[in-house]
């Protein structure tokens, strides 16, 4: 069997760490990518190395397109050729609504999370395509229930961001669906991640939690348990699919 190497996005922390974690004891040589907190990342790393995995950690942007060239080149020269990539990185910012919001914020949230996850997909392409001459591969891109709520009050921009990321799944799907790869998405719902911090409400979960049909948040691990899953054979027949992990939201 060839080697299963994967890139996560964003890994550092939240449900990144869990999948890159989940990834390695599932035998994947695990890459995880970052911006500034190196010690987090390598945290990370340290904790599947000690588990007796294969992780390393690269910092970069994936709004900077260079930053995610010289991502895929190091896991090309570390491992090999990628078998899997987690579009998970993303941002949001201090829950606004529309009308308060200026166009720099807009433009840092897009490049992010649309601009950032699409050249990721095409570099991975690039890579696992038959048609330039890979052994194919699978894709899981990170969405929210928001895509679907719409973030009203609090994250529009971000919502929108994610229901681009949902488009993007299903066409990027059916363009590669000959070629070797498959292409889902996961969206959760309301988990218990730092992510609510940078929103400015850091006890987001807990005070809408009563709103969510299993009344309560959910954890990283579950939202990475999906992503595997949708990564793993058990998936073989399943590409341009959505797995909601949400609690019933």
């Amino acid at each position: 069997m060839s080697k299963k190497i994967m890139i996560v996005t964003g890994g550092s922390r939240g449900i990144g760490a869990e999948i890159a974690k989940l990834g390695a004891a599932d035998g994947y040589a695990v890459c995880i990518s970052y911006v500034k907190n190196k010690a987090a990342a390598d945290a990370v790393v340290d904790a599947i190395v000690q588990a007796g995995g294969e992780a390393m950690a690269v910092a970069a942007d994936v709004a900077v397109e260079a930053d995610i060239l010289h991502l895929f080149e190091t896991v090309d020269k570390r491992y090999g050729t990628l078998t899997a990539l987690v579009n998970n990185a993303g941002i949001l910012e201090t829950q606004m609504r529309v009308d308060q919001m200026d166009a720099a914020r807009m433009q840092r949230i897009f490049t992010t999370n649309i601009v950032g996850s699409f050249l990721c997909a095409r570099e991975a392409v690039k890579r696992m395509s038959t048609l330039h001459g890979g052994s194919g591969g699978a894709i899981v891109n990170t969405s929210s229930v928001a895509a679907r709520a719409g973030g009203p009050g609090e994250y529009v921009d971000y919502a929108a961001s994610k229901g681009a990321i949902d488009t993007m799944t299903v066409g990027l799907a059916k363009e590669v669906a000959t070629e070797g790869i498959r292409v889902n998405a996961v969206r959760p719902g309301v988990i218990y991640t730092e992510i609510h911090a940078s929103g400015g409400e850091p006890g987001r979960v807990d005070r809408v939690k009563g709103n969510i049909p299993m009344q309560r948040g959910g954890e990283a691990h579950e939202v990475a348990q999906a992503v595997l899953w949708l990564l793993s054979d058990k998936a073989s027949y399943t590409t341009g699919s959505f797995l909601d992990v949400t609690g019933g939201r």
